[in-house]
């Protein structure tokens, strides 16, 4: 039987209006963007920059296999981890006391009243300044600075990390704390903890999991990291594909480029199967 006209709804999505213009706003802003970096993907498929590009791809194959090719591409790997692992255990060491002066959730008047007092936020305020400053600078940036400094080699990178990161991890960690339940810190507080037992056996239990998570991720991030700051000396499997593709070597440069993906794939299964056992 048909709808009584009260009980029919309109089928238009109210969404759609609102939709449309939002595409076409992205795309007012987009173009001249596009425009100013001369973005032309026509220019990909003209015959002279296809054959180009094929003998190009023809120079990597096939990859260098030999024996003394591979010992240097395995200490280079190893150089490439070592370099990743301790400039994040440097930035940890700097991160973990900012993210705890700069947090909200170690806060007496916080925890005691739900509501940070004005001189506590005033204090922190230099802390998340100093957090920013250091998370601004790209380490790859850091990593020109330091090869001035202390000359070629993973010393540079590990520095770069360890500074960049640093403001990375501090700034996420400090809103971790301050994102889980505060009702046991607080507690605490009121029975007389003081704040780090507060935080150790009220804040820490809650942000373990996800404290470990977004370290593991930024551990996988130095990975990358550390392969970038080798174009610019830092040593590592970055340097080394530099070299190579200087000296038009397409073999060594495909290797090392497998060698970088299976690094990539093994830290990523790493990083899982972490994060399974701390579930």
């Amino acid at each position: 039987m048909p709808l009584n006209p009260l009980q029919r709804t309109d089928a238009r999505d109210p969404a759609v209006l609102p939709r449309v213009l939002f595409t076409l706003l992205a795309l007012v802003l987009l173009w001249p963007g596009l425009v100013l970096t001369e973005f032309r993907p026509a220019t990909l498929v003209e015959p002279r920059n296809l054959d180009t590009f094929g003998r190009f791809l023809a120079g990597f194959w096939p990859p260098e296999v030999s024996a003394e090719f591979l010992a240097l591409l395995g200490k280079a790997t190893l150089e490439t981890l070592a370099m990743a692992t301790a400039g994040l255990a440097l930035a940890l060491l700097l991160a973990i006391p900012l993210s705890l002066l700069s947090s909200r959730a170690l806060s007496v008047s916080a925890l005691l009243s739900g509501r940070p007092g004005r001189f506590a936020s005033i204090a922190r305020y230099p802390v998340r300044l100093l957090l920013v400053l250091l998370r601004s600078i790209p380490e790859i940036v850091w990593a020109l600075l330091f090869v001035r400094a202390v000359g070629l080699g993973p010393t540079a990178g590990v520095l770069a990390i360890a500074i960049t990161y640093s403001g990375m991890l501090g700034k996420v960690y400090a809103e971790i704390y301050e994102s889980v339940d505060q009702r046991p810190a607080r507690a605490l507080m009121q029975a007389g903890s003081s704040r780090l037992g507060a935080f150790l056996y009220g804040i820490l239990p809650a942000a373990a999991q996800e404290l470990t998570s977004y370290t593991l991720y930024r551990w996988e991030c130095a990975v990358r990291a550390s392969v970038i700051m080798g174009f610019v000396g830092a040593g590592g499997l970055g340097q080394m594909i530099d070299l190579s593709i200087r000296m038009f070597a397409g073999g060594e440069v495909v290797s090392i480029l497998l060698t970088f993906l299976i690094l990539v794939l093994a830290a990523d299964q790493l990083s899982s199967l972490l994060r399974r056992r701390l579930a």
